[in-house]
């Protein structure tokens, strides 16, 4: 083999290295707003001004009025792993105590690789300079003119994002796709700090423009409800918790407050917005007895803890972490989601009956006779329109109703009020001080039934079953290690195993509930989850599926005609019990039309 022919090891230049490392950290214009925006936070800024054009790659532009840099700063600003944030241990920089949003010293000197950057710059009472970076040249500093005298803040252009990186811009995205990721991008931000007021542009438009709150207390919730929709407010219910030193705050929504997808779930860990798969599944968890798997619930986490708890050194984008004990984590998402679920008792969410009355539109033309009109039940199909029932000789009617009369009016001021009549032998329509409640009788005693179920399995254990002949599983032997080290736990559920040989576990019992179930693939599951998770979750959710199976088959069906006692009984049991306000399958058990409501559409209001 001639010398030509053998790899030549060389050092890349010290540009494709820095174009290199900045794909790591730029990924789109959104992680430069991401970093940008960060590092205004990181300089104590009360207000942050956003803006962008042609979905940022033409232009971004981030103002704030943090502390502000110096000349030298600036200086060092725009170098490689050049930071303030990073305290010093021991002679050492202390990467397990981070404080700050960011510390890499990656995100300024990253842009200007791959971007036309200018970076004006003053502190409070010093001159204002600025530095340039055109593809990783640096030019300045030098004295600037256009911040305004005595101002203290830091001004960040961004031009021509990628141009030294061509083939990137290849990737880029449609100009709307990337202004949605901005907008999340400063959303997620805006969520973590309340206390910070946050405007964004975007080609001239003004998208979003939050003031900062004062009050704490009050004021997150009000950010939640202008980044999450007005309507978050109404149908959230507030969180908080704390454990061995890590506190957790926020809002969940209601479980009839659900989403088709889960991007209406957030979690801040000290002040940092992270996307984290430990979340979404304790949220799976703490939701599982009230929402159908296919939905999910829109909710803000704030969690807070000792720094060293947490590690955010896990990829250059710094939207990941890993806990030190994620068990620990999740357990206390879930507890304190059920806690606050717990609390909303029978709640049901506001836009359950904001969309009864949008679905109710009033007949304003003039009524005539349907000679050969089809009986109708109230409700057009697609539930938008309601037309008044007729029979066939144009007479109106309740079809199917049943009204049983109730001479004393309510009297005790219950919540669900005081039932007057069931209509369509499934509905039942109650009076309350302030309106009308209509209640699906099955759903209703469907949850009420489960919520029976699950407080005697954690009363009085689960009922086992002994098998006839024992059933032995072939297993890996970490998986039999893993099954052995939650027999205990296991027994608790109904489910009792021992070890049988290195490779396999013997089951002797399974939980009454299960019935007839493959028993290798549930310990094949139960083993794989303990792999994942380190919890036993799944034979859980297994037995409270079956508990939701069994209460709606023996719960009151539709169709069954109740005096008035029965119905009476049917609501005082729902304001008892917990989540009575949906079913096991997230679905609304009632609806509730105010007195005022009712008469905006009749024109009385």
């Amino acid at each position: 083999m001639s010398a030509e022919s053998e790899t030549r090891i060389r050092k890349l230049s010290e540009g494709t290295v820095n174009r290199i490392a900045a794909g790591e950290v730029v990924e789109r214009p959104a992680s430069a707003v991401k970093e940008l925006v960060e590092n205004a936070l990181d300089a104590g800024a009360t207000r942050i001004d956003i803006a962008a054009s042609s979905g940022g790659a033409d232009l971004i532009v981030v103002e704030d009025d943090g502390h502000g840099m110096k000349a030298p700063e600036l200086r060092l600003a725009v170098e490689r792993h050049a930071t303030s944030k990073l305290s010093v241990a021991d002679g050492e920089d202390d990467l397990s105590h981070i404080a700050t949003l960011g510390f890499r010293g990656e995100a300024l000197p990253s842009i200007g690789a791959v971007a036309r950057l200018c970076i004006a710059s003053r502190t409070r009472g010093s001159e204002a300079h600025e530095i340039r970076v055109e593809g990783g040249e640096v030019r300045g500093p030098a004295p600037c003119a256009f911040l305004a005298a005595g101002q203290s803040g830091t001004r960040v252009e961004v031009r021509d994002l990628f141009f030294a990186t061509p083939a990137r811009l290849k990737f880029l995205k449609s100009t709307r796709s990337e202004e949605l990721a901005i907008l999340d991008v400063v959303k997620r931000l805006a969520m973590a700090r309340a206390d910070v007021a946050f405007m964004l542009t975007l080609d001239g438009r003004r998208v979003l423009a939050l003031e900062a709150e004062a009050n704490l207390v009050d004021g997150r919730l009000r950010r939640l409800s202008a980044i999450m929709g007005r309507d978050f407010a109404g149908n959230a219910a507030p969180v908080e918790a704390q454990r061995e030193n890590i506190c957790i705050g926020g809002f969940a929504g209601l479980p009839t407050y659900n989403r088709a997808t889960s991007a209406m779930q957030y979690l801040v860990v000290n002040g940092r917005p992270v996307r984290d798969r430990l979340l979404i599944g304790a949220v799976r968890g703490a939701y599982a007895d009230y929402l159908a798997r296919d939905r999910h619930p829109a909710l803000a986490l704030f969690l807070d803890c000792d720094p060293a708890f947490v590690d955010v050194n896990v990829h250059p984008a710094k939207t990941e972490v890993r806990f030190r004990d994620s068990g620990l984590v999740r357990g206390l998402i879930v507890s304190s989601l059920k806690s606050a679920l717990h609390e909303a008792a029978h709640r049901t969410s506001t836009t359950v009956s904001s969309e009864a009355l949008a679905a109710l539109r009033p007949q304003t033309g003039p009524f005539h006779g349907m000679p050969h009109a089809p009986l109708t039940t109230g409700f057009s199909e697609d539930a938008r329109e309601y037309h008044a029932p007729l029979f066939a000789n144009g007479e109106q009617h309740i079809a199917a109703a049943r009204v049983e009369p109730i001479d004393d009016p309510p009297t005790d001021h219950s919540p669900l009020g005081v039932a007057r009549a069931q209509v369509h032998e499934n509905y039942i329509v109650a009076q309350t001080e302030s309106g009308i409640v209509i209640v699906d009788q099955h759903a209703a005693h469907e949850r009420i039934v489960y919520e029976r179920m699950k407080k005697g399995l954690a009363n009085g254990g689960v009922a086992r079953q002994p098998l006839l002949i024992p059933e032995v599983v072939s297993l890996d032997p970490a998986e039999v290690d893993r099954i052995a080290a939650r027999a205990e736990e296991f027994a608790q559920l109904g489910l009792v195993v021992e070890p049988f040989g290195p490779d396999a576990v013997i089951v002797r019992e399974m939980p009454a509930l299960l019935g007839q179930i493959d028993v290798a693939a549930l310990l094949r599951d139960l083993a794989d989850e303990l792999a994942e998770r380190g919890s036993a979750a799944s034979l859980k959710e297994r037995l409270d599926h079956v508990a939701a199976t069994l209460a709606c088959h023996t719960s009151v069906r539709s169709g069954r005609r109740l005096n008035a006692t029965e119905m009476n009984a049917l609501l005082r049991e729902m304001e008892s019990t917990p989540h009575s306000g949906q079913c096991n399958h997230g679905r609304p058990t009632y609806v509730e039309l105010k007195l005022a409501d009712i008469e905006r559409l009749f024109g009385r209001r």
